[in-house]
């Protein structure tokens, strides 16, 4: 969780001096996440090429500030007095990609649908498990995003990784730096993805397109539409977040406009009218339940920006 603070007071000008436009102060939230909740971010910059970037670490190398690169916002939930901090969302140049023989290179801010549905078109397999996954390049290499039996590890290569705390030079990580395992990368609240390096196999478009057309089906038969941000807490070992739930007859089990999903007990809903404290009280709530019912502490897969709880699992 990154936890609220003071933003020093030179930061946004800084930030502004360097960057005009691209800068904007007290930005809602809620349009860059797909629970359309939560206040307004104290600084947010779209930077649209790696220049922009450097522009941006030139300014933050001497503050400790909490950064937060955000792509389409599946997997976030920002408190509703906001986050007192410098989010960062790629635009531009980032959203380029090249399909390049058995590789395809794709910048941080692709959305995973498009990736997969472009890569079927040109008979390139082995990326259809990404129409299934609302996020972006960046946050399949930061979170081993992945379904329909694939990881995101099975495919990637490498991935070029700037630290907006560093020099401004984004470095190339093999798959074995980036330490990819369930949910889980080595990568840090200020390391954005600028691009990535992904494996993928020759193959006939139509069945490319098939494969992608059956996850589609199965995504909209089993997982809830509306605002929600996917899976709200990891797999325990050998078990099912969604199932431990559901075992304990929370499905339905709501805090203000959060809802537990009926159609799938790992999904939390946010009605019309919720607030982003509302989804969080639901987490913790839900998951104190579980506990005590089952003695099995569910992790969040969610990342909750700005809130106050000191638990670190929330």
């Amino acid at each position: 969780m990154i936890r609220p603070v003071e933003l020093p007071a030179d930061v946004a000008p800084a930030l502004q001096a360097r960057l005009g436009d691209a800068v904007s102060l007290d930005t809602p939230t809620a349009d860059l996440t797909t629970y359309r909740l939560g206040g307004p971010a104290a600084v947010l910059v779209r930077a649209t090429s790696e220049s922009a970037l450097r522009d941006i670490t030139a300014v933050l190398y001497d503050h400790d500030v909490p950064v937060l690169v955000v792509g389409r916002g599946s997997n976030l939930l920002v408190a509703d007095r906001g986050f007192s901090g410098v989010v960062v969302v790629l635009d531009g140049d980032f959203g380029s990609v090249d399909l390049d023989g058995d590789h395809v290179v794709a910048g941080g801010a692709v959305a995973l649908p498009r990736l997969a549905r472009q890569a079927a078109a040109a008979g390139r397999s082995g990326l259809e498990f990404y129409v299934g996954i609302p996020g972006t390049v960046g946050g399949a290499v930061r979170m081993n995003a992945g379904g329909h039996g694939r990881e995101t590890r099975d495919v990637l290569v490498s991935a070029r990784v700037l630290d907006l705390r560093g020099d401004g030079d984004p470095r190339r990580r093999s798959v074995d730096e980036l330490d990819l395992g369930y949910r889980h990368s080595s990568l840090r609240a200020g390391d954005v993805v600028v691009d990535a390096v992904l494996r993928v196999g020759r193959a006939d478009p139509a069945a490319c397109r098939a494969r992608i057309d059956e996850i589609v089906e199965w995504r909209r038969e089993h997982q809830p539409g509306g605002a929600n941000a996917g899976s709200v807490f990891r797999n325990p070992p050998g078990d099912s977040a969604g199932r431990l739930i559901e075992s304990c007859g929370l499905k339905g089990f709501r805090v203000g406009g959060a809802v537990v999903s009926p159609k799938h007990a790992n999904f939390f809903q946010a009605e019309i009218g919720a607030t982003a404290d509302d989804v969080h009280g639901l987490v913790l709530d839900v998951r104190e339940q579980v506990e005590r019912a089952t003695g099995i502490r569910l992790d969040p897969e969610l990342q909750m920006v700005g809130f106050d709880e000191e638990d670190e699992g929330a």
